[in-house]
This record gives C-alpha cells, structure tokens and sequence, in this order.
C-alpha cells in the first residue's frame, strides 16, 4: 500500500502535464481571430465536405445581430453566397461535384440550431457552416479554388485541414491565394 501512497503523486503530477498541451491545443483551435477562417475539408466517398467555422466579423464587419438596414441587407448576401458554395468551392474538375447540403448556423444571427454562446451577447461571434458536395468521382480531388477572400474582404487568412484517402493535410491560404492544393 505504501508503493501507491507513493506513486499516486507522482502518477497525477505526469497525467495533469500531458493534460496541458492537450487543453491548450484545444483552446488554440477554437481560437477566435478576426480576418482568419478555419476549414476541414473531408474528401470521402463520393462526397466533399467542407466544415466552416468563421468570425462574423470577418465576413460581414460586425459580430452581433444586424441593428439597421445596411447590416440586414449585409447579413442577406452572406447568406446567399454561403448558401451557393459552389461559387466559392471550385474543386476541382476531375472530381465530378456537385453542391449538397448547406447548412449555416450562428446564434446571433439566428441562423440553424446554433447553440447559445456561454458568454455574453456583445462579445465575439461566429458563424459555423457545413458545404456538402456529392461527386462522381470525389477521390480525384486535388485542388480546389476558394473564392472567400474575394466574396468576404475582412478574410486575410485561411487555415485548412484536408483529409483524404491519400492522407492528412495542413495548408494555410493568405490572401490573394485562391488554389488550396494537397495530395500528389
């Protein structure tokens, strides 16, 4: 019994430091940063789907609910051109794609079945979405040309997570880039 009295502190002390890194990392990738658009891009089957996760800043200028006409009618056309993502997805050719679901959610803008934000409504917001493409031939994907930057002035930067049955991708998209490439 004495070996785990003596152990056990020791044993809690490495389980707290490898807990660490973890729960940073995640903090990290929830980060919210005005100008930068996170995406993972799953390329299974016959389907391309694109997951969003954005600042509404970066996309309209302001994070909370439209308060005047000028914000409504800026609410109204990010909402038509996430809704026709086709537009800003071009993947490539070969893959046969065309636009499925979308779904786009932010509490704020009452927008889906977005989840009430933990703090308060005056602080940052975002917006989530999922772009859905069913392709004939989704495996031959290599490429895809995002039209974010040109469609959303606040965007400055892209970071992507491409998956595949060629294997696991980090790029970053700065603009003016508009091709987000992976694989051979």
């Amino acid at each position: 019994m004495s070996f785990f009295r003596s152990v056990l502190p020791a044993l809690a002390w490495v389980v707290a430091a490898c807990a660490l890194p973890v729960a940073q990392a995640h903090a990290q990738q929830r980060a919210h940063v005005h100008g930068q658009l996170k995406l993972e891009i799953a390329i299974e089957g016959p389907t391309v789907t694109i997951a969003m996760e954005a600042p509404l800043d970066s996309l309209l200028g302001f994070e909370r609910a439209p308060r005047n006409d000028v914000e409504k009618k800026a609410v109204e056309t990010m909402t038509a051109r996430l809704r026709t993502a086709d537009g800003l997805f071009k993947i490539d050719p070969a893959a046969n794609c065309k636009l499925g679901p979308v779904d786009l959610r932010s509490f704020v803008l009452g927008l889906g079945k977005a989840e009430a934000p933990a703090r308060k409504s005056d602080e940052h917001a975002d917006l989530d979405a999922n772009f859905g493409f069913n392709c004939s031939n989704a495996a031959q994907a290599k490429f895809i040309e995002v039209g974010l930057f040109e469609a959303f002035q606040g965007t400055r930067q892209i970071e992507v997570q491409i998956v595949t049955a060629d294997g696991q991708f980090k790029r970053t998209l700065r603009r003016p880039a508009t091709r987000l490439a992976w694989g051979k």
